[in-house]
């Protein structure tokens, strides 16, 4: 039974605290925030007849409690720091997306991963989801041709939604829409494309507030594909898009969530039948660090999307188009 700690203990840990229910491999035994407030509606919520023991900091917990695992949900700017100080007290990591916010960082944690033996992962939406293993599969095999470009977009009421948060300030974010819930997009992208981000020209707008709101980006991958997404968080409606364009067919596909997928070839349109297995991210980190699966999104796919966001603001920084390295 793994034993995991959790370090940010509001919001999104909800989700993963439902997932685990009932798994015999894997266990939250603790948790820690620097908010007590948060420990306790967390232990209110989801552990009313035996509460956690909660922690202020996070080496605190590491010395009262014997962990195998930590999932990171903090702030993004505090990833790096925690990840590598919980590799440090011979933890495996779950992180919250993104990796860190530069690409420095998330090298340095890769390698320290590596050296350690310790398994990093990062919970995108779509990296495990059956819709987008099964479009990975045709592109590798070139079902339909060489993928040549690929377009999508994500709208939602994010400025609105998280004014006076902490996503919003970004000594606490890193960067404004683009990198909070942008990242899954983006993910979706990198981890189907399989390839390093090579350029890439963008162009934010803050509406007013400290970080981005609405950006568009024009990328080329090491290996010759075209991308162009368009991420907005000023629009009252939820949106999401993705188009994948081959030599012979498109294939439209659910960019956020992996929930649908459509495929345009031989002069019909289908929904393929996919007998692939479907799982969590944090079920898959459990897998993965019992060696019965390989981590879905890992540190390859922190590494490339840390590039790709320090290319986005260094362009839209600039209004010149950037090499990524």
């Amino acid at each position: 039974m793994l034993n995991i700690g959790v370090i940010g203990s509001g919001g999104i840990i909800g989700k993963h605290i439902m997932h685990l229910e009932g798994n015999t491999e894997a266990e939250i035994v603790a948790l820690c925030d620097v908010n007590e407030e948060m420990i306790n509606k967390t232990n209110e919520k989801y552990f009313t007849e035996n509460p956690l023991p909660g922690y202020a900091t996070p080496q605190k917990m590491y010395d009262g409690e014997d962990l195998d695992a930590v999932i990171i949900t903090s702030p993004h700017t505090l990833h790096f720091g925690q990840a590598m100080d919980a590799l440090g007290n011979g933890c495996h990591v779950f992180l919250e997306k993104p990796m860190t916010t530069s690409s420095q960082d998330a090298r340095t944690l890769s390698a320290r991963a590596d050296e350690l033996d310790r398994v990093v992962a990062v919970g995108y939406n779509t990296a495990s989801k059956q819709v987008f293993q099964y479009l990975r599969q045709q592109i590798r095999s070139g079902t339909w041709g060489s993928l040549e470009m690929v377009t999508g977009f994500l709208s939602q009421n994010w400025m609105k939604l998280t004014e006076g948060l902490w996503r919003q300030n970004p000594e606490l974010s890193g960067g404004g829409q683009a990198y909070d819930s942008g990242a899954h997009i983006l993910n979706s992208l990198l981890w189907s494309v399989e390839s390093q981000p090579e350029s890439v020209y963008a162009i934010t707008d803050n509406k007013g507030c400290a970080v981005d709101i609405n950006s568009i980006m024009s990328i080329r991958f090491a290996n010759g594909v075209l991308a162009n997404i368009t991420i907005s968080g000023n629009c009252a409606a939820d949106g999401r898009h993705m188009a994948f364009i081959f030599e012979n067919a498109l294939v439209e596909i659910d960019g956020w969530g992996g929930d649908w997928i459509k495929v345009h070839a031989n002069g019909t349109s289908s929904e393929p039948e996919i007998d692939l297995p479907e799982m969590l991210p944090i079920l898959n980190f459990v897998d993965a660090v019992n060696g019965k699966a390989d981590v879905a999104a890992g540190t390859k796919n922190g590494i490339n999307h840390s590039l790709l966001m320090d290319g986005i603001y260094e362009s839209a920084k600039t209004g010149q188009p950037v090499s990524v390295s």
